[in-house]
């Protein structure tokens, strides 16, 4: 092995070692050949003219979690079909529920809202006046009442009740109507005190169909007739609504004597009054109301209470004419 000593005390020395070094080093450079000197390699660069695709993730196809439902009583005013057939939707939709008749006179109502009480059920679903009557004054867990038109009148609404709304939505009632008879133009309602909110809901609906809406509120029976009249003269057909603080069967029935007279078409909430001589009858379905309670029970458990509208509206409409009134062309 060939040492190599550098004296760093003079420059000479410092010269000498340099030079010995390089001649080593180029001696034995001749012992191994030179690499062949790598190729040259082109350099391209890459532009990209438009961005690329943006890759779209599907999200996976699962259900929203629900939660279960409560435990429910539900209280029906009577065993009606008008009643009966909400009650067995609801049974339907329910797995743990009681039923409830206020008819049966071997229960009164007070003993009835006791079983309540002191039952697993969460929540009371009373169906018709007396069942909501009954159920909000003496229920002391949440109640959620249906097909009640005159609700404000018995104070229904409190801090442990909600209700659903008793018509059909009023929009659909008047879209179907124009479906049903293109050229109506001039329509007249009469009602009692204490529902501005519907009555401002169909002004709303009317307007948006291009249908002048003469709304009057009246106070009796003999007062509505009075008005009824009057208004037929100026109409192209009647909406009845369901108040029977402003309507006799005596009256109604003379009302709709004198619409076919007149050849007005006359639209009822109800299709057995189809037979007393009305033209149209718009109600509710029974599967809709039900399907709204469990709604309303959702949000109640979801958010309380307090969360839930006073009174929520329905979705869905039925409809019927009478074949044989004829609805007049004009």
């Amino acid at each position: 092995m060939l040492g190599i000593g550098i004296n760093a005390s003079g420059r000479a020395g410092f010269a000498a070692a340099v030079a010995v070094a390089a001649l080593v080093f180029s001696g034995c450079s001749t012992l191994y050949p030179e690499p062949d000197p790598e190729p040259t390699v082109d350099v391209v660069d890459v532009v990209i003219e438009t961005p690329l695709e943006l890759i779209k993730v599907k999200p996976l196809a699962r259900q929203p979690w629900e939660m279960r439902l409560p435990p429910v009583a539900i209280v029906l005013t009577s065993t009606q079909a008008a009643y009966a057939d909400v009650a067995r939707e609801l049974t339907d939709r329910f797995k743990d529920y009681e039923i409830y008749d206020l008819s049966d006179d071997s229960q009164p109502p007070v003993s009835v809202l006791r079983l309540i009480n002191d039952s697993e059920s969460d929540v009371v679903v009373a169906i018709g006046l007396r069942a909501a009557r009954s159920s909000v004054a003496m229920a002391d867990k949440p109640v959620v009442f249906s097909q009640v038109f005159n609700y404000q009148d018995h104070k229904l609404l409190t801090d442990n009740s909600r209700g659903v709304a008793a018509l059909a939505p009023l929009n659909a009632q008047l879209a179907a109507w124009k479906k049903i008879d293109p050229d109506i133009a001039r329509i007249g309602a009469i009602i009692g005190e204490g529902h501005d909110d519907l009555i401002a809901e169909a002004m709303l609906a009317a307007e948006r169909l291009g249908i002048d809406l003469r709304v009057q509120v009246t106070h009796s029976d003999q007062e509505t007739l009075y008005f009824f009249r009057r208004m037929i003269r100026d109409i192209d057909g009647f909406w009845l609504f369901p108040d029977n603080r402003i309507l006799s069967g005596r009256v109604l029935q003379q009302m709709l004597t004198d619409a076919n007279r007149q050849q007005i078409p006359v639209t009822v909430p109800s299709e057995s009054m189809l037979q007393m001589g009305a033209t149209i009858s718009m109600t509710t379905v029974a599967a809709d109301i039900a399907e709204t309670i469990v709604n309303v029970i959702r949000q109640i458990q979801a958010d309380g209470l307090s969360a839930v509208p006073p009174i929520t509206r329905l979705s869905e409409i039925r409809v019927e004419t009478n074949s044989t009134i004829q609805v007049v062309e004009r």
